[in-house]
């Protein structure tokens, strides 16, 4: 994939976005009745870093399985992020969580962010900001927010043949979740969502 996916991605970003997917074929069906409406004025605010490096010739991101302990989205895959601090900026927060659960030092440049995405089930009114680095980073998770890392390709996420859906209950009702899929895991959920608007807005971009 073409080299200068980042300022292609920076400049794309800086223009109107497609939307956090509300509709498509990355959100669960059928679809809860609140979906329609804004998001409360209690949501707590949380942040997410989409950090992309390239790494054997290919440009990857970091997702991380959730621990089964956690309140929020336990034994999920997700990316890394979490709540903002008191008087902390939605960015200052990516990138705050992601060396918290991951570590990664070195230099990290945001080029934007996608749509604000309402989870519901947790009620946090996420923004993911996207990101680069120079070089792979050394990821450590923090085993207290972190069980497992995957390093995944962003072409495999492009390949349609790595996406498709799975029946779950919810609120007693059977729903058709669409799902990524990375070897034996589905990334389904707000995750697949995020996924889903950055690669809608990848594929407008480069041509692979």
């Amino acid at each position: 994939m073409d080299h200068r996916l980042p300022q292609l991605l920076a400049k794309r970003l800086a223009e109107p976005l497609p939307g956090p997917m509300v509709g498509s074929r990355f959100e669960s069906r059928p679809r809860l009745r609140q979906q329609d409406n804004p998001p409360p004025q209690g949501a707590r605010a949380a942040a997410v870093l989409i950090l992309l490096y390239r790494h054997q010739g290919r440009w990857h991101l970091p997702l991380t399985l959730r621990p089964s302990h956690l309140a929020d989205h336990a034994g999920q895959i997700s990316l890394p992020g979490g709540a903002l601090e008191p008087d902390e900026t939605s960015c200052g927060a990516a990138v705050r969580e992601f060396r918290e659960e991951l570590g990664g030092g070195g230099e990290i440049e945001l080029l934007g962010r996608l749509s604000p995405l309402y989870v519901h089930t947790s009620n946090f009114l996420v923004t993911p900001w996207v990101g680069t680095t120079a070089t792979r980073p050394e990821l450590v998770p923090n085993p207290a927010e972190v069980e497992e890392v995957f390093e995944i390709p962003l072409d495999h996420l492009l390949d349609a043949a790595n996406f498709g859906s799975h029946f779950r209950m919810r609120r007693g009702r059977p729903c058709t979740a669409p799902h990524f899929v990375w070897k034996s895991h589905r990334i389904w959920g707000a995750t697949c969502m995020i996924l889903g608007e950055l690669i809608t807005v990848i594929e407008e971009v480069v041509s692979y």
